[in-house]
């Protein structure tokens, strides 16, 4: 018989879910048996335990104290399942079980029954990992750990624990994963006991190195640190794998035959966006980086995904006539070129929220993207009803997408968004996205001074009011409510706990981490504010606002090393931007005391566009103070004049008015000079 049995199972790699039934063996026969009938009644009930199985991609492996199952689908599957599990578990507190989880290869066995079974690393390692747990743990392999790492939703629960020594003298790197309320967050005693001894083994050794030779082992890391501080370029510039879950959205072309119908184009490709933004299963690139690929242009796909750091682009066009919309939509795998799926649209107009759903449900079905009942009811529920109102949001958003480092002209732009705004409201009261951009610009203008009046400030409240009022529960309200605390009241704690709720809900987006990166810096929090911005760049690579916050977050610690860094970056992404020129230049005076750069950069810039002397003249004036130049400072004093702007705090700076510190500074050089009569210059 078993002659006549075919091996059907290849070597390929798996994801396995390994379990244990702590103290099983400790037990007598018939609580033995009760307790693995209990466990198997909990994992045959698990979703995806039924997924799989229904799709004829699961192995279950019996241990006696415990089950083991093998998934192919995704690193994903094993452990949601162990989460799953966990959950019920919460109900038999007299279970014990310890979880280990790895992805490896497995290769297809005959057992003694002539059934087709499992072997090989992916198994064993699964088994190691979990040895090192205790009751609750659900541990994972780093290789798994890292895998996870890639998506936003999983990293706040991955919490590595170093390496356990398992049998035959084998180490493996463990990450124990756990959250509020599930897992168990208590180290495992393996590794307590492992760190004991780890500790005692680095005293050994370091009072061993110490009577080798102090002074060598003290010059050794002064070399070290030289080198490592002047030429390291900063853990925030590797760069990760691109995850295959990944999207862009690129922008959509406008083929209808009025030209200004391509704000409804720019609508439809941003609702899709926003659409698959809520998956947090997802990578989708936000809106400011895929805006900069506009259509009109011979697109290189692959090149663009690389930059974008995704695996997929989304891309279509949008033919308005009439009462009728024509949406065509394809999904490429930029990798290799491949198609993975078209379709075309060609419905009455008012379908048009209904196409753009179906777009980004056939887009996550296509990434396997696993859908929860709330992200699926957000996708499927239409921003508003009234076309006339949508068209007008657009338009506003358009105004204020990239507002926040546009300087003059930002006011003007706002001030026109608001209008606009206003008038998508007034006929749809119940239009929550641009309710949010309402509060938005308010916020905006209050806090860079352009209108920092009490009337502007209750324009805001009204607009947050009103949004919490539509619907308090989404992710979108409470992004809302963190930025009108911070930006209004300078409330960072209640800020920070409306961020923590909205990066839940809305788990792509850059502006949580944005503003939770501008609040650190304005608490302290140095190590995390350019950690947050960094994370913020992962979701919106093309955003040079993010570098500049970055920037000065590294120029707040003196770490000028960084802050050069981080600029090189931008420039590299957008060499001719005047503002980052002058920034980088900038880090050489307060870096090395070297003027030169700042002096080349300005000269080029205004070579380049001699109408450019209002956008250098806050450079400009920040020289001739260093240089205690006074006729060179009261010529970009009266530069400056005109830019209302630069003359007032922003949510760039620390909280003090450069621009207002540079008069002052300038005033105290005048003086000095005229009751000295005579010009100081250095």
């Amino acid at each position: 018989m078993a002659a006549e049995v075919k091996k059907e199972i290849h070597l390929e790699i798996a994801h396995v879910l390994f379990t244990d039934i702590v103290g099983y063996s400790k037990l007598p026969i018939n609580e033995q048996r009760a307790l693995v009938e209990r466990l198997n009644e909990i994992v045959r009930a698990t979703d995806e335990f039924q997924a799989a199985e229904a799709a004829g991609r699961l192995i279950k492996i019996p241990t006696g104290d415990g089950i083991t199952l093998v998934f192919y689908h995704s690193p994903e599957a094993p452990v949601e399942c162990a989460l799953e599990i966990s959950r019920a578990l919460k109900k038999h507190p007299e279970l014990q079980l310890r979880m280990g989880i790895h992805s490896g290869p497995v290769s297809g066995v005959i057992d003694v029954t002539g059934k087709a079974n499992v072997a090989g690393a992916g198994i064993n390692m699964a088994q190691r990992v979990m040895d090192c747990g205790d009751g609750g743990h659900i541990l994972l392999s780093k290789h798994v750990a890292e895998d996870l790492e890639q998506y936003p939703h999983w990293q706040p629960y991955l919490h590595e624990l170093g390496e356990c020594e398992v049998k035959h003298g084998v180490r493996v790197s463990v990450v124990s994963l756990y959250t509020e309320e599930l897992g168990n967050p208590v180290v495992p005693e393996k590794l307590k006991a492992a760190r004991v001894a780890a500790a005692a083994k680095r005293k050994r050794v370091a009072l061993r190195r110490w009577s080798l030779g102090v002074l060598a082992v003290l010059t050794a890391v002064a070399a070290i640190g030289f080198l490592f501080f002047h030429y390291k370029r900063p853990p925030s510039a590797v760069e990760s794998p691109i995850p295959q879950k990944s999207v862009a959205v690129l922008p959509f072309e406008n083929l209808s035959e009025e030209k200004s119908n391509a704000y409804f184009a720019d609508g439809v490709q941003d609702e899709i966006l926003t659409d698959l933004a809520k998956i947090a299963d997802l990578k989708v690139i936000s809106r400011v980086s895929v805006m900069q690929y506009k259509s009109g242009v011979p697109r290189n796909v692959r090149q663009i995904a690389r930059e974008l750091g995704v695996a997929n682009i989304l891309e279509g066009s949008v033919q308005r006539a009439g009462n009728r919309v024509r949406v065509s939509a394809q999904l490429l795998d930029a990798r290799n070129d491949v198609h993975l799926w078209a379709e075309h649209y060609d419905r009455p107009l008012d379908d048009v929220f209904a196409i753009q759903s179906e777009v980004a449900k056939s887009i996550a079905d296509q990434l396997r993207a696993k859908l929860s009942p709330r992200e699926k009811a957000a996708i499927e529920r239409p921003p508003t009803a009234d076309l006339a109102a949508f068209d007008l949001y657009t338009r506003a958003n358009a105004l204020t997408i990239q507002v926040s480092y546009i300087g003059a002209r930002s006011k003007d732009n706002l001030l026109q968004a608001i209008e606009l705004l206003n008038q998508a409201v007034a006929r749809d009261p119940k239009f929550l996205l641009a309710y949010c951009r309402l509060a938005y610009a308010h916020d905006f203008l209050y806090i860079t001074n352009q209108d920092h009046t009490p009337a502007r400030r209750a324009l805001a409240d009204a607009a947050v009011q009103t949004i919490l009022r539509l619907k308090p529960d989404s992710g979108e309200a409470h992004l809302a409510l963190a930025q009108h605390f911070y930006s209004c009241y300078l409330d960072y704690g209640h800020a920070r706990q409306e961020l923590a709720i909205a990066q839940r809900m809305l788990p792509n987006s850059s502006q949580v981490f944005e503003v939770a990166g501008v609040i650190d810096r304005r608490q302290g929090h140095w190590e995390d504010s350019p950690r947050n911005f960094e994370r913020a760049l992962q979701i919106d690579p093309r955003n040079i606002s993010l570098f500049h916050h970055m920037s000065i977050s590294y120029q707040c610690m003196r770490r000028y090393n960084q802050m050069a860094a981080v600029l090189d970056r931008a420039l590299e992404l957008f060499p001719t931007d005047v503002a980052t020129r002058q920034a980088r230049a900038r880090v050489d005076i307060e870096w090395h005391a070297d003027t030169k750069p700042l002096h080349r950069a300005i000269e080029a810039i205004l070579a380049e566009d001699p109408s450019a002397a209002p956008l250098v003249a806050n450079s400009w004036l920040y020289l001739a103070l260093y240089e205690r130049d006074l006729a060179t400072a009261d010529r970009a004093l009266v530069a400056l004049s005109g830019n209302a702007f630069l003359l007032s705090p922003n949510i760039y700076s620390t909280g003090e008015n450069t621009s207002r510190s540079d008069r002052l500074r300038l005033g105290t050089l005048r003086a000095r000079t005229y009751r000295r009569g005579t010009r100081t210059k250095r």
